[in-house]
């Protein structure tokens, strides 16, 4: 059995919300405690759907914004640290890659790697219309979430744990239940 698009797209509309972005990273306390403010937490990030950056080239001027070029990342989803009160952008960003349709393990490690690449230049995030006054330029620490499910080849769960990658594995028992099980994270 394979993930089905319907799993995918499941997932990712669902951590588009902030509560359910919250809720993942509930699964992955390193993660979690990443997160500005616990007591307003949904106040701390700003989630962005298959992100896009702007990425300046190494020559360009610090002011020249002319000379950006616009990239849609290979991940699923960015979660954005932001401060509560000021509404300024720190310290962590998270990449969440969800497993897809057909993927297998070298082409999802594939997506983390080009992101890796493609971040590791001059950039700002292209925010959300909602979020567009928050100063968004660079990271103090890029960290990658893999999520991958029930159906998800176990090669691909036994690479993340030998490349030391972090991952979610979602359980059929979270469609049908309010509380959260116990799932198996690394």
């Amino acid at each position: 059995m394979s993930v089905k698009q319907s799993d995918y797209e499941k997932r990712l509309a669902e951590y588009c919300n902030r509560d359910g972005a919250i809720a993942l990273l509930k699964l992955h306390r390193p993660y979690l405690e990443k997160i500005p403010s616990l007591r307003r937490p949904e106040q701390s990030i700003v989630t962005i759907p298959l992100p896009i950056v702007r990425v300046r080239p190494p020559s360009a001027a610090e002011s020249s914004r002319n000379l950006a070029e616009a990239i849609a990342l290979p991940c699923d989803l960015a979660l954005i640290m932001c401060d509560p009160e000021w509404q300024i952008k720190l310290g962590a960003e998270i990449l969440i890659f969800i497993h897809r349709p057909e993927e297998d393990f070298s082409d999802l490690l594939r997506r983390w790697r080009q992101c890796q690449i493609y971040l590791d230049r001059d950039y700002e995030w292209v925010m959300p219309p909602q979020e567009k006054h928050m100063f968004s330029e660079g990271a103090e620490e890029l960290c990658p979430l893999f999520i991958i499910f029930g159906e998800t080849p176990h090669r691909i769960q036994k690479g993340l744990e030998g490349a030391c990658l972090p991952y979610v594995l979602h359980s059929p028992l979270l469609e049908n239940s309010e509380e959260v099980p116990e799932l198996e994270r690394r």
